[in-house]
């Protein structure tokens, strides 16, 4: 009688992978949105940050206008008023003249960014200096003020005192390097989540370093040895592009670590849209609407563009605030992020940003 062979249980690791109740062949059921859910969630995300992106552009520089920008003036109390009236005739609350007791100081002033143009009329024929590195936009508000003649008849002379690099003609290359490490910054705090998200948080931090110091170092080496086009010293400029990765990161960071995946367009219309918006890369500051002014003086963007200005053109003009500010986004969203994970652990709690992949693994 021939035996009949017997299945026996499959007790191989592989075979005792299979769950009860779970066929072998069949693929596991991924979490996420379904039906309608899963149809227009992506269109009104993405739709909302592309929508404010367009109204905050067009908003800021459809029809820009200086508001109030500073000149220094070191003339006589005549021709200083004299000037006044002609500043005023030119663009009505454009400029705000601002007096100066020397020429020498006058030239500090626009040196140093603290004014956008000097008019000088103390010895000698009437000067008006102004910064080339403030952008194209500012050298064709202050510049036609210069052609015209003086009461007096005497030709007033333009000079250019802080000239744009030659490898920077059209006075764009801060913002270019700028929003290139602002947009990295933006999706390593996306990824750094989305592929990694059981990090600890001491090896979050060690990968914000490197990315920061390799981005800082990268750039720099693009930007200013390779097109020449940011001058200055190469270790500063390295060191505030790194600080503004950073920020960008370490910002973007905290908000998927609070708001999950909604923190991801959350980070992209604050940190991309509000902040490259501000930043005075394409326009200065001066040239924004008053609501959008002063969110150059703290978004990482805005201030970090004013010191990479300063470094390459005005005398270092921003660049403490800049670190200063840079280091503080730094350090509090670091610090947001590790009292987060204390009190998770503490508690048992697992935050928004894991859980979709927790349940994918599970």
């Amino acid at each position: 009688m021939l035996k009949q062979d017997v299945m026996k249980p499959d007790t191989s690791p592989e075979g005792g992978r299979h769950r009860a109740g779970t066929p072998p062949d069949e693929a596991p059921v991924r979490p996420g949105l379904t039906g309608p859910k899963a149809v227009l969630a992506p269109v009104v995300t993405v739709l909302t940050i592309g929508l404010v992106f367009v109204a905050v552009f067009l908003a800021a520089f459809h029809t820009p206008r200086p508001h109030r920008l500073p000149v220094a003036v070191a003339a006589p109390d005549r021709a200083a008023a004299l000037f006044d009236v002609r500043l005023q005739r030119a663009a009505p609350d454009a400029f705000q003249v601002e007096r100066y007791r020397d020429a020498d100081a006058a030239r500090s002033a626009v040196e140093h960014r603290t004014a956008y143009a000097a008019y000088v009329d103390t010895s000698g024929p009437p000067r008006l200096l102004y910064a080339g590195a403030n952008g194209l936009a500012v050298q064709a508000m202050v510049t036609p003020l210069g052609h015209a003649a003086t009461p007096d008849g005497r030709r007033i002379e333009v000079q250019d005192i802080l000239p744009l690099s030659k490898g920077d003609s059209r006075g764009l290359s801060v913002f270019y390097a700028s929003f290139g490490l602002v947009l990295a910054g933006f999706l390593f705090g996306q990824m750094t989540y989305q592929l990694a998200p059981r990090l600890s948080f001491a090896q979050r931090l060690l990968s914000l370093a490197v990315f920061a110091v390799a981005g800082g170092l990268a750039t720099a080496l693009i930007a200013s040895t390779a097109f020449d086009a940011i001058p200055g010293s190469f270790l500063a400029l390295a060191g505030v592009v790194a600080l503004m990765a950073g920020a960008v990161a370490a910002g973007t960071g905290l908000l998927i670590r609070i708001f999950g995946s909604l923190g991801i367009p959350l980070g992209s219309i604050f940190m991309l849209v509000m902040g490259n918006a501000s930043s005075g890369g394409v326009l200065p500051p001066s040239f924004l609407p008053g609501w959008l002014q002063p969110l150059a003086s703290v978004m990482p963007a805005g201030v970090g563009v004013r010191a990479i200005n300063g470094l390459a053109y005005f005398h270092h003009d921003g660049v403490g605030s800049g670190v200063a500010i840079l280091s503080a986004w730094v350090v509090l969203c670091a610090a947001a992020v590790y009292g987060l994970d204390r009190v998770a652990a503490s508690t048992g709690i697992r935050h928004v940003a894991h859980r979709g992949r927790s349940a994918a693994d599970a």
